[in-house]
């Protein structure tokens, strides 16, 4: 017997990847940039606290605003849409025929189908959010849980790096056991992110990897190249 299997919570999994995406990359590069100018790691591990908490606030707050711009612009283009069905029907009726010419069928056929979407104005409504301009209806609890998805996993994400120097006594130590703490997580994230978005998840691990990698290599470097040139 065939089983169809499709993944069923998109949105939920891109909350997850956005959060844990920055919240290791991020506070990985800040402490490393920070553990090249002092050695001190309460000053890393204080600084690196302050910074998920702010993080995940921007970042969660982010979620919530653009959840809520796309519920606004669904609901706005739906608006337009029924005054253009009240208004322009015949237009409308012609829209609904345009986008079923599209697959091929014929017109008698088109006319056949649009008589029958057209007789309820709340289906002809749907019909056009959906095929026209691509709009899916979207939930209304959306929002809310976007912003705890995604500052709950830049939380998550934000304690692997910072990790390394709550265990430690040098920012030197801390460094290295940050690197490859993180290091073993962003490979391990990169490779299930890839699965999942349907990618190679060798190269998605690589990519995901090397730029963490690179974010925190320029910021230790910058940092320690400009605290000893002061000094």
């Amino acid at each position: 017997m065939h089983e169809e299997k499709h993944f069923k919570q998109p949105a939920f999994v891109r909350d997850l990847i956005i959060g844990l995406s920055d919240g290791i990359t991020v506070p990985f590069a800040l402490t490393a940039g920070i553990s090249g100018a002092i050695d001190n790691n309460l000053i890393i591990v204080t600084a690196g606290i302050a910074e998920i908490c702010a993080g995940s606030i921007s970042m969660g707050l982010g979620g919530f605003l653009s959840a809520k711009t796309e519920e606004e612009h669904y609901y706005n283009e739906q608006k337009r849409e029924y005054l253009e069905v009240e208004n322009i029907p015949d237009r409308e009726r012609q829209e609904v025929k345009d986008v079923f010419a599209g697959y091929g069928l014929s017109e008698s056929t088109q006319e056949l189908v649009a008589d029958e979407i057209c007789k309820d104005k709340h289906v002809w409504v749907d019909f056009m959010m959906r095929y026209e301009l691509g709009l899916e209806k979207p939930d209304s609890g959306r929002a809310h849980r976007s912003a705890f998805n995604i500052a709950l996993s830049y939380i998550v994400g934000g304690l692997i790096p910072l990790s390394g120097y709550i265990f430690t006594s040098s920012s030197v130590k801390g460094l290295l056991a940050s690197s490859c703490i993180t290091i073993v997580c962003l490979l391990f994230f990169g490779y299930l992110k890839s699965k999942v978005t349907g990618q190679n998840p060798i190269t998605g691990s690589l990519k995901t990897t090397g730029i963490g990698i690179a974010a925190a290599v320029s910021a230790f470097a910058f940092a320690y190249f400009f605290s000893h040139k002061i000094v």
